[in-house]
């Protein structure tokens, strides 16, 4: 069974003849007053207490542990399955004055774990006597305390009743004053405000009329305006899909004109690409030129004793080479250059491209505005007929808006500037790069009528060489061409002293003039020229002629010819060499150093000029400008 119990716990001092501690714990009922079970513990009983339930706490601690235990017992006394309680077992059937252990257990759905057993004993007749009489005492003092606190209450009360009894007679009084003031002020008050109430009814009537012709007048203006805004809405509606349908045509046009960049970019590739093969094919002959140069200098080095003028003029080919090296050099760097260019560009229009994108999304938000927009005035129609404040509001927000639609307009309208400034830019790049491959074009003729001069020096060394075979006696050729050239003297001398009987080139004939034994042959029928050096560069090179001619010898038996048919020439109107206008300057040439008129005018040259016949099928049509550039 389940009864409610009291536990008394009290710690109890005692001084005789030593100071001690005891814990008196004592259980009692309230409903059953012969219910009465004490328990003393001293500190050895708690010692001995201690070391069979396993405590882990002093004598002084016990107490306060202990009521901790019960509180927990008393809150969990209202649940179903309480997780500590409180058992009191007794070995008999009843309570009947037998000892009891009081146990506090600990439910587990494992095992029930009791954490303190008490053992107490059942109270005595004296001491169950003594507890009944100190209730009644208490009970005694409780009651008189009770009936003082009555007596006082009572005379409280009476003296209220009193005191408001006689408030209340008063208060009447005066109510039965104001109930007689307040009619009078009733009726009057009724009377005024009747004749109120007729005049302001009258008011009412006049201003309901005045305000209904108001509220009319205003209803009209109010349709008016609310038509006159509709229809400023709807146009501008009409504007802004206009607008709209403007800038998507835009960006398709921005998209095609990119795609259009690109295609354009792609054939630039390619035609630079074409170029570096040129460029490389270019270098492979100016290799192939190279070795043709190294062996013909392997032959001027033979024929170095005879053939002096050969030897500078394949000299100047190495510088020309150079200089065709160099150029391919700039061209070279040219196209580094573009190619760098190029790179910017296709950086600058991935740049575009991204703003293309930009511009894309924002195109997006502006639609999704206009949707909102139009969500908006549907929401406005139902608004105006009731405010007029959300319809300045609105216009507000639309006005806001159309200032944001004009910024992306005016945003568009620069990228497609911009758009255009990049279309002119690749214009110029593809100008450019025409103008360089016209560059590497005429690069390439150049280079071939320098093959076409080399193989016209190989036939005139030739000649050369088939003439020293073919012998023939030296004094027949010598006195019968002694009177050819125009300035007296033969145009192939040939010379005993030296061993040459056959006849040889006038540049061979100008070197060995120099030597001073074949000056002092007696048997010489011709005045010796002093020293004359003839340097000549063919192929746009450096063509330089330095002539010198002595004084006639004053050899008694020498007949000096004076250069009277140059002179004669120019009398008659007859221009030797070249035309004139072969020599004028151009600005896509080399000029020519140290080269006078009279040189280039001069016969001694017109003998190893190449002719149309002597150049090759494709050099032939190629004019006398080609050679002498400037």
């Amino acid at each position: 069974r389940r009864l409610n119990i009291r536990v008394n716990i009290e710690l109890l001092s005692i001084s005789n003849p030593v100071q001690k501690k005891d814990l008196a714990v004592r259980l009692t009922d309230d409903t059953d007053p012969f219910f009465l079970y004490n328990l003393v513990i001293s500190e050895e009983d708690f010692q001995s207490l201690k070391s069979q339930q396993g405590l882990l706490v002093d004598f002084s601690a016990f107490p306060q542990k202990f009521i901790d235990l019960l509180q927990q017992c008393i809150q969990e006394q209202n649940k179903d399955i309480p997780r500590f309680l409180l058992q009191l077992v007794s070995s008999a059937p009843a309570l009947d004055h037998t000892p009891v252990s009081l146990n506090v257990v600990e439910t587990n759905p494992f095992k029930h774990l009791t954490h303190l057993s008490l053992k107490f004993l059942p109270g005595t007749d004296a001491e169950i006597k003594k507890f009944l009489a100190n209730g009644l005492k208490c009970l005694k003092e409780d009651k008189m305390m009770l009936e003082e606190k009555l007596k006082k209450t009572e005379e409280d009360l009476t003296r209220q009743l009193s005191y408001t009894q006689q408030s209340l007679s008063e208060k009447s009084r005066e109510l039965d004053k104001l109930k007689n003031e307040w009619t009078s002020y009733t009726t009057a008050l009724s009377n005024k405000h009747s004749q109120e109430l007729t005049s302001e009814k009258e008011r009412a009537l006049q201003a309901q009329t005045q305000y209904q012709q108001q509220h009319e007048q205003q209803k009209k203006e109010l349709e008016n305006l609310h038509q006159k805004s509709i229809q400023q809405l709807q146009n501008r509606l009409s504007e802004l899909e206009v607008i709209n349908k403007d800038l998507t045509e835009r960006r398709y046009k921005g998209d095609s004109t990119v795609r259009e960049l690109k295609a354009k970019l792609s054939g630039l590739e390619d035609e630079c690409q074409r170029a570096k093969q040129e460029v490389l094919s270019l270098r492979r002959e100016n290799t192939t030129l190279d070795a043709e140069c190294h062996e013909k200098e392997k032959l001027i080095n033979q024929l170095q004793t005879r053939v002096a003028v050969l030897e500078q003029e394949i000299k100047d080919k190495d510088q020309l080479v150079t200089r065709t090296k160099e150029v391919l050099d700039a061209t070279q760097e040219q196209k580094v250059i573009l190619e760098e260019s190029t790179e910017e560009k296709q950086r600058h229009i991935e740049k575009l491209e991204t703003t293309i994108k930009s511009l894309s999304a924002e195109l997006l938000k502006a639609n999704e505005i206009i949707k909102k927009l139009q969500g908006d005035l549907k929401t406005l129609m139902n608004k105006l007929k009731l405010k007029n404040t959300v319809t300045i509001q609105q216009e507000k927000l639309l006005a806001e808006k159309e200032e944001k639609l004009q910024k992306e307009q005016r945003e568009s309208q620069e990228m497609g500037q911009s758009l255009r400034l990049k279309e002119q830019e690749v214009c110029k790049l593809q100008e450019q790069l025409e103008s360089m491959i016209q560059k590497l074009e005429e690069s390439k003729q150049l280079l071939k009528t320098n093959e076409n001069v080399i193989t016209w020096l190989h036939r005139q060394l030739s000649e050369v060489q088939m003439a020293k075979k073919l012998d023939t006696p030296a004094s027949a050729h010598a006195g019968g061409r002694a009177a050819g050239s125009p300035l007296g003297m033969p145009d192939r001398p040939s010379f005993h002293s030296l061993g040459i009987s056959h006849p040889i080139s006038p540049l061979y004939a100008f070197q060995n003039f120099l030597d001073p034994t074949h000056s002092k042959n007696g048997n010489s029928q011709c005045p010796v020229p002093k020293a004359s050096t003839l340097t000549f560069f063919s192929l746009s090179l450096q063509v330089q002629l330095n002539s010198q001619l002595s004084k006639p010898s004053r050899c008694p038996d020498a007949h000096t010819v004076p250069a009277a048919g140059h002179a004669a020439n120019k009398e008659n109107g007859e221009q030797l060499g070249l035309d004139p206008k072969y020599f004028k300057k151009k600005d896509d040439s080399i000029p020519l150093r140290g080269l006078s008129q009279n040189t280039l005018n001069s016969e001694y040259l017109r003998p190893y000029l190449p002719t149309k016949a002597q150049l090759s099928p494709k050099a032939a049509g190629t004019p006398a400008s080609a050679y002498f550039p400037g």
